[in-house]
């Protein structure tokens, strides 16, 4: 029975440098060999992560945490977050000096210029400050927003009728997505579309947006540079990123 793994960015195929470890690279290699489907799932927007498809050779992907998703070239699933409820986050996160990033598939659009949190976010993505344009968000479909602020000062913003929801992935920023988006749905988008059956999926992962993924797949794999709640609920904790971990646990698993 054909198999399909679904791979994480930043902390599983990168390595804390940004960087793909050589072990990963021959990993994934061995999985083509054997015939095993890949796909990565990640909250980056898919402008962010076109050299990485392009150096791995894989053609399918969940991007923004779920909200776009790619099936071999084809998109497959869209779910943007709804304008009003954005314009409303945005004019309550104006009032507390908050600075948010709207992005589509293709761009990523600041709300204003020169903010720390915005520079030091985006820095550990190795990714330059984007352009300020307050209409972007009007204008385009946007499937992820920043909100930038520290731990738990996103609290008071959290609706109750679950229009959106956060998720922090840095110190100083929160992804925003719509709710009930997460990586778990766009990863059934890509299973059912390639014909494979959902117990026959795996999955890697360091953060805490993918949670949702590692409990939906067959069987979830937490890097061992992991998050403590994503290490709670794998199927199985490999090494760290830069210690073999995505060779050593699909060694484990029987798939290389």
């Amino acid at each position: 029975m054909k198999k399909i793994v679904f791979f994480d960015i930043d902390g599983t195929l990168l390595n804390h440098e940004k960087e793909i470890p050589s072990s990963t690279k021959l990993a994934i290699e061995e999985l083509k060999k054997n015939d095993v489907y890949v796909a990565i799932a990640t909250g980056r927007a898919p402008f962010m992560f076109t050299s990485l498809r392009e150096e791995l050779g894989v053609d399918s992907f969940v991007s923004f945490n779920g909200q776009y998703v790619m099936f071999e070239g084809e998109v497959i699933y869209e779910n943007p977050l709804g304008q009003k409820e954005l314009t409303m986050l945005y004019e309550q996160a104006s009032t507390k000096n908050f600075p948010m990033v709207f992005m589509n598939e293709k761009e990523m659009k600041a709300s204003e210029n020169e903010h720390p949190f915005i520079s030091k976010s985006l820095d550990s993505l190795k990714h330059d400050y984007p352009e300020v344009d307050l209409t972007f968000k009007d204008k385009n479909k946007i499937y992820q927003a920043l909100l930038f602020c520290e731990e738990n000062e996103e609290v008071p913003f959290i609706p109750k009728d679950n229009a959106y929801h956060f998720i922090r992935w840095h110190d100083y920023s929160c992804d925003v997505l719509p709710g009930g988006g997460s990586k778990a749905v766009g990863v059934k988008k890509i299973v059912e579309a390639s014909g494979l059956k959902l117990e026959n999926s795996f999955a890697f992962g360091d953060g805490l947006n993918d949670i949702e993924m590692i409990k939906e797949v067959g069987t979830g794999v937490s890097m061992g540079n992991g998050v403590l709640p994503l290490k709670e609920i794998a199927d199985y904790v490999t090494d760290n990123v830069d210690e073999n971990g995505i060779y050593n646990g699909l060694k484990h698993l029987g798939l290389i």
